[in-house]
């Protein structure tokens, strides 16, 4: 089994987060793989031509260079690419989102304001503060409208297919999460009785719940 973890919207391999993980599942034996979805297909940093479709294709990408099964562990955005790339691979076992982004963009644009989207969408970018780089970087407007290309309808036809594959979930959503809120999480695992949804005394960020995540990885993954 291989583990994949994705990191989120700004975020990057070397975040607290993503290196706790990788040091925990180096103590049992076991190599998580990093992405970066802040590069372009050349390596370089592209922060501005960033979008769902690009990370998409990423995952995908790494699942490739091995035959063997993949769990994928998704932060926030990376939570979303992960739901959308084990969609229509065989490879992809099992998925641990941690506060995934569904219906991001409804609570995200709103609480940006329309006079600052209107003018990102003016301009074609957004000047946005990247934790991994510690810096304002700017986000190109691609990034809405490919992210609104996966509208609601286009998630219903995802799920009707994971209904058939009842690939086995894992969910941890803070239920103070004010980016995106806990709601989105738990109408996705209503339905569904391989989603298990564990809601957390939390942000966002879960910074204050990590151990908690990696006792509930270690239960919920077949780490040998």
């Amino acid at each position: 089994m291989r583990y994949l973890y994705l990191h989120g919207l700004g975020s990057g391999p070397n975040s607290a987060k993503a290196k706790y993980f990788a040091a925990r599942f180096r103590s049992r034996g076991i190599e998580l793989e990093l992405l970066d979805f802040n590069l372009d297909s050349a390596g370089a940093f592209d922060f501005v031509g960033l979008s769902l479709t690009r990370n998409i294709a990423k995952v995908k990408q790494a699942i490739a260079q091995g035959t063997e099964p993949v769990t994928l562990i998704g932060s926030s955005l990376g939570g979303l690419t992960a739901a959308w790339a084990a969609q229509d691979s065989a490879q992809v076992e099992r998925l641990v989102l941690l506060a995934p982004a569904f219906d991001f963009l409804n609570a995200w644009l709103p609480a940006l304001g329309e006079e600052q989207v209107g003018q990102w969408k003016t301009t074609g970018q957004l000047e946005y503060f990247h934790y991994g780089q510690g810096n304002q970087q700017s986000l190109g407007y691609g990034f809405v409208t490919d992210l609104a290309s996966y509208d609601e309808v286009e998630l219903g036809r995802f799920r009707r297919k994971l209904a058939l594959q009842s690939l086995p979930t894992l969910i941890l959503h803070g239920s103070n999460d004010e980016t995106v809120p806990i709601s989105a999480s738990r109408a996705y695992a209503a339905s569904r009785d391989w989603v298990k949804l564990i809601e957390l005394d939390s942000d966002h960020g879960l910074g204050n719940s990590v151990s908690r995540i990696w006792r509930e990885i270690q239960e919920f993954c077949p780490l040998g």
